[in-house]
């Protein structure tokens, strides 16, 4: 039942994630057919933004080190297809098989960046200078994904001010869009809005602002429902919730894509995707997988079928 409510987006996009961020905490390596067909599939659900992979050296991400052959299996999707890049030699990879929207990944605690980049954050900076500087002159959009926005497993809470300094930072870079990531799953709804007016008095436009909440506590869809609510119209998630962080031990599965376009559908917000479909897809991918979804929607939708 269709059921509106004031002062949110008609329109919600939704930014997935789960054939990168989601297949790259996998165990073992989905081969590359069925990366994707996934991928397709999601596409072909509605979906218009589906991020295909990360040009990251294979030693750190073995799960994607198939992007070189991954990528030219997706030439014919009609859908954006953001992938992750590290630095210039994963740009290079990227550009040379024609990618045209970029995403590089910092961090607003200096322990994540370490233990992810094995540098300070003004470091990680000055790595994703050129890369985005030279994604951006070839024509390319550049996302920002800022992880560890509200808490850090090794340092605690995260003051507010600090990320929005390095929040500030990645968007003087150049780069088009920010996503602020809950990576450990710690955000409650006062703490987002409460980051997101900080980064409004900063200067940073709402517009530019995307999501990304982990599901630890059962927190992703009220801390998602908080930012409609300022304004916020781009929106991570993962099929099936799949996914979680490798680097952050105690992160659990992404926001399951499923469950927003429920609550997203109950509000009478547009996403463009058939739900169906999508759930069908993460059904099919969970017995590529060998395990059931942790979707909730997911389980009841499939469990009715």
């Amino acid at each position: 039942m269709t059921v509106p409510d004031t002062g949110l987006p008609t329109r919600v996009r939704i930014h997935e994630v789960g054939a990168r961020d989601g297949l790259q905490n996998e165990r073992t390596a989905v081969p590359t057919e069925a990366k994707a067909e996934f991928i397709h599939r999601l596409a072909a659900a509605g979906l218009t933004t589906v991020e295909a992979t990360s040009f990251v050296h294979p030693k750190w991400v073995p799960q994607l080190a198939d992007a070189e052959r991954l990528f030219p299996l997706l030439a014919d999707i009609d859908a954006a297809l953001p992938v992750l890049v590290p630095n210039e030699r994963g740009l290079d990879r990227a550009l040379a098989l024609g990618a045209t929207r970029i995403a590089v990944f910092g961090s607003a605690t200096e322990t994540f960046a370490a233990r992810n980049l094995n540098r300070t954050v003004a470091e990680s900076l000055a790595m994703f200078e050129p890369v985005v500087a030279r994604a951006k002159e070839q024509g390319a959009h550049v996302r920002g994904y800022l992880s560890m926005c509200f808490g850090d497993p090794w340092e605690g809470a995260v003051p507010v001010p600090q990320v929005v300094r390095t929040a500030k930072a990645l968007l003087d870079l150049g780069c088009d869009e920010l996503s602020l990531g809950d990576t450990i799953g710690v955000a409650t709804p006062g703490h987002v809005r409460a980051l997101l007016s900080a980064l409004n008095g900063e200067g940073v436009a709402t517009e530019r602002i995307g999501v990304h909440f982990h599901d630890t506590y059962g927190q992703a869809l009220s801390n998602t429902l908080a930012a409609l609510q300022h304004g916020v119209t781009t929106v991570d998630a993962s099929a099936g919730g799949l996914g979680g962080c490798p680097y952050a031990k105690s992160a659990t599965g992404n926001l399951a894509t499923e469950d927003l376009v429920w609550m997203l559908d109950g509000l009478g917000i547009e996403t463009g995707v058939d739900l169906a479909a999508l759930t069908a897809t993460s059904v099919w991918m969970a017995e590529q997988l060998g395990r059931p979804s942790p979707s909730r929607t997911v389980r009841a939708l499939s469990h009715k079928e």
